[in-house]
């Protein structure tokens, strides 16, 4: 079979004959760099460049920070703004002082969305930033650990529907709450991971428009309390150590919970408001929750003994072996047996020694997952053995049945009774 040549003239170059919305949606995927290097394919792309609708703009792209500045500068000077430049996304990893004020030109020119990742830990956001009208996203992120940035106490954002900060502090006000969100007359989605009040004062967040809300704490009391006043609040996440209380008006509205709580060994008391904002959120219909939460919860004191009459609308509840914060915490199982150690420690002083000094010859030490109670429909309660309803046990074999497949660590058998006692129609999984 003879094979048909074609002359190199006479090849088709496919991809410039592609509409220029078509070209300027592939070159939105790129870097902002690697965009500006398309061209060199052909007089097609010269220009193409300087009308993408979406920049991408990483130091991780450049040898040195100058060498990042002088593009970003560029890039942004030489844009063709008659088109609207719809997302900026700024991300430096450089353990510099970013030059912020190079974004001045296009915060200014009818940005929607913005997105800006910084490692450097003392940042101070441009005002441009928060007075931006057209803008209907926000995400700021400052990485560095041990990062002080001071959010404003005033926004003017009218059209801003959707914010996401990552370690910024709050300033309270004179009545002992900050309030950073209240002129935020269209928020819908707010994320807040490893903020804080300063003094640890009480965090208010008050929106009438706001649906989805996601704290993320880190070790220590991050606020005094957190009051919600947000009547049309659908879904609620959180992730950390769960030492605030939560409190405010409306939270009925409240359908999807997604907490994954955990703590330390050198937490001194184990944090016991879990339950409380259980109580809170009277209209939960869907419950996720993490296999460190449920521990955390049955280290609340005297748990079983509470009338709990909650959770009756309750349709879903799950849970994840796995959370946000995995390979970050130490299990509430391990946190327990610390202080039960330190306690015991402190009762006999020597009593290291004495056990160190008596197994001298103990050749093997085996721990048993199941022991002869093991597979007994009967539960510990209040220090007695009670019968569990059939229901009951099966929902109760069928978590542990999943958990011990999977070598996590037990889940009290009584905490997932005690969740679902008021939603007989519930259905349960663990994944």
């Amino acid at each position: 079979m003879k094979r048909e040549r074609h002359n190199d003239d006479e090849k088709e170059d496919r991809l410039s004959d592609l509409s220029e919305c078509v070209l300027l949606h592939i070159l939105s995927f790129l870097s902002a760099k690697q965009a500006v290097q398309t061209c060199i394919l052909s007089k097609r792309w010269n220009n193409l460049w300087k009308l993408l609708p979406t920049l991408r703009l990483s130091s991780s792209n450049f040898d040195t920070p100058d060498g990042f500045t002088q593009f970003t500068t560029k890039i942004l000077s030489l844009r063709d703004y008659s088109t609207t430049l719809y997302y900026l996304r700024f991300s430096s990893e450089d353990l510099v002082n970013p030059q912020l004020c190079i974004l001045n030109r296009a915060v200014s020119q009818n940005l929607q969305r913005l997105r800006i990742s910084l490692l450097y830990y003392k940042i101070h956001i441009l005002d441009c930033i928060f007075s931006c009208h057209t803008l209907t996203s926000l995400q700021l992120y400052v990485r560095h650990p041990n990062a002080t940035t001071l959010f404003p106490n005033s926004l003017n954002l009218p059209a801003l529907t959707d914010l996401s900060l990552r370690r910024f502090v709050f300033r309270s006000g004179n009545n002992g709450r900050a309030e950073p969100f209240s002129a935020l007359e269209k928020l819908n989605s707010l994320s807040i991971q490893f903020c804080k009040v300063l003094d640890a004062e009480n965090l208010s967040i008050s929106s009438a428009t706001l649906t989805n809300l996601t704290i993320q704490t880190k070790q220590g009391r991050n606020y005094g309390k957190i009051e919600l006043y947000t009547p049309n609040l659908y879904t609620f996440a959180y992730a950390g150590i769960p030492f605030e209380k939560i409190c405010g008006s409306h939270l009925c509205s409240v359908k999807h919970v997604n907490i994954d709580a955990y703590m330390r060994v050198n937490n001194a008391e184990p944090p016991s408001n879990l339950l409380s904002w259980l109580k809170e959120f009277t209209g939960i219909k869907s419950l996720k929750v993490t296999l460190t939460t449920l521990e955390v919860l049955s280290l609340v004191p005297n748990l079983l003994k509470d009338k709990f009459h909650f959770l009756c609308n309750l349709k879903s509840l799950r849970v994840k072996k796995e959370g946000i914060s995995s390979g970050l915490s130490t299990t509430p199982m391990l946190a327990r047996f610390a202080r039960l150690c330190n306690h015991v420690l402190s009762l006999v002083p020597n009593l290291l020694k004495v056990i160190f000094h008596s197994l001298l010859n103990l050749k093997s030490l085996r721990v048993k997952k199941d022991g002869i109670s093991s597979g007994s429909s009967n539960t510990m309660v209040d220090g007695k053995f009670v019968r569990l309803s059939v229901r009951c046990q099966e929902e109760v074999d069928k978590f542990r049945k999943a958990i011990y497949k999977e070598g996590s660590p037990a889940i009290p058998d009584d905490i997932v009774v005690f969740l679902l006692q008021n939603s007989p129609s519930a259905k349960s999984s663990y994944h």
